[in-house]
């Protein structure tokens, strides 16, 4: 494995660093525009960091790559499962079009249903790493932090899907400068994505299902969710309803949905 390299970003930013604190020792009485500059710069690094498809914290997937895109190739990932109401339906569904899809799987709810976590790999899907507690304030851990959430829920998923996950994504697309050697330590990707129909909010499955369809081209990777769900007046899971609709746009455009290991693999 090639030795983890930090980005063109994080290296002006250690730079930026040293030459601040040189500059203060050189000429203390400027000590408050050497601040300033730090300041600055950790206000760039927080932006990069809350900005979901950025590359300046390290890799991130947010297309396909242009072979699959060529090919019409899109990817549906499906976030924050699994689970025990919504999962095996959506299972059904896509089994139903003959479509397969990544799921990036929260390890302590995987734990918690291993049943459906095991139907999800045998019927070909691909089980992803969404962390293994998916709480709100991972976007702040440090290297260990980082290595904790995402180790432990590469071994619970692991275990339970006999898959090894090969992309993680943080929990809204959040993260920090720890986590891309953590990733790369681990031997996974980071993955985002292209267009996404807030599922988890909007109530309205037309809405979602423009939003996701807008502008939809090959290599295009889509964040859907099974686990989390908004519900629709009638109490139904959003994306129960979007789903059907939304394979049927796909097949209609001659786009083939497939999962991220497949349309990165290379032909």
């Amino acid at each position: 494995m090639q030795a983890w390299r930090p980005t063109a970003f994080l290296i002006f930013s250690m730079a930026l660093h040293i030459g601040a604190l040189a500059l203060v020792l050189v000429r203390g009485e400027v000590w408050h525009l050497a601040l300033g500059a730090v300041v600055l710069n950790h206000l760039a690094i927080s932006a990069a960091g809350l900005w979901p498809r950025s590359t300046l914290l390290g890799a991130n997937l947010v297309r396909l790559p242009s072979a699959a895109a060529q090919r019409g190739e899109v990817a549906l990932t499906f976030d924050d499962g699994p689970d025990p109401d919504v999962t095996p339906q959506v299972l059904a569904i896509l089994a139903q079009h003959g479509v397969r899809a990544s799921f990036f799987c929260i390890g302590e709810r995987a734990a918690a249903h291993p049943g459906i976590c095991r139907a999800i790999a045998e019927a070909g899907h691909a089980v992803e790493n969404h962390g293994q507690l998916h709480r709100k304030h991972y976007a702040l851990l440090g290297p260990r932090g980082w290595l904790r959430e995402v180790g432990t829920a590469q071994e619970t998923l692991q275990a339970l899907s006999g898959q090894q996950p090969q992309f993680f994504r943080a929990l809204a697309g959040l993260r920090n400068p720890f986590l891309d050697p953590v990733l790369h330590r681990l031997g996974i990707k980071l993955a985002t994505w292209t267009r996404r129909g807030y599922d988890t909010r909007c109530t309205d499955p037309e809405r979602v299902l423009a939003r996701l369809t807008q502008g939809l081209a090959g290599g295009d990777i889509l964040l859907l969710h099974d686990g989390n769900a908004a519900r629709t007046a009638s109490g139904q899971a959003v994306i129960l309803a979007v789903l059907p609709s939304l394979l049927d746009e796909l097949a209609r455009r001659q786009l083939t949905p497939v999962t991220l290991r497949r349309a990165c693999k290379p032909h």
